[in-house]
């Protein structure tokens, strides 16, 4: 009898377990940062365009709401241009994202729409080539993170992602004298995998 009890909660136990959802997901993808050209005090700022990596992490609150929590790195050249002068500076610049949002999505069928917002930070860091004869310092800056996309579900755990993730903050001032004193809106969209556990 206690052997038939104890079969029995093990696989009440089994069935429940198997029955739960995924309320986690974990996802890589690649971006392309596609920056504004900015202008402002006499002086403007022309990011390159260039690829990177985004990883995220989702926790449900319900089927239908999520927290979010991202991390992006990419690297690229700001060019500037100041007091009416032709000659360009350039200082590459490391650009590493930590924003935390809140997700809204629906399902339908393998469909899965979402939108997201959030707030965060923006750590721009001159690497020491072209930099180092400006003397480039390091900037940080607080983000609006908004964004948007699709994730279609090709298994139970596991679904393509392919959104818009944009970043608005004010341009980074590596020296004095490029000082825009405007906020730039940074496109990236990106597409990548997820895995729900």
């Amino acid at each position: 009898m206690k052997k038939t009890i104890l079969l029995g909660a093990l696989a009440l136990f089994a069935t429940a377990a198997y029955a739960q959802e995924s309320r986690q997901d974990i996802s890589i993808s690649g971006l392309d940062l596609i920056g504004p050209t900015v202008h402002g005090n006499a002086v403007t700022l022309n990011p390159s365009n260039t690829g990177g990596v985004l990883l995220s992490y989702r926790y449900l609150l319900t089927p239908r709401s999520a927290l979010e929590a991202n991390y992006s790195f990419l690297q690229n050249t700001n060019f500037y241009t100041c007091c009416g002068s032709a000659i360009e500076n350039n200082i590459h610049t490391r650009q590493q994202e930590f924003t935390v949002g809140y997700v809204y999505g629906l399902t339908f069928k393998n469909f899965n729409p979402f939108v997201e917002a959030g707030v965060g930070g923006i750590f721009f860091t001159p690497i020491q080539e072209g930099s180092a004869s400006l003397d480039a310092a390091s900037n940080t800056r607080i983000a609006a993170m908004v964004g948007g996309g699709l994730a279609y579900e090709i298994s139970p755990s596991f679904d393509i992602r392919v959104q818009y993730h944009g970043l608005i903050y004010k341009a980074p001032q590596f020296v004095d004298r490029f000082n825009t004193n405007r906020y730039e809106l940074s496109s990236l969209p990106a597409i990548g995998i997820a895995y729900h556990f």
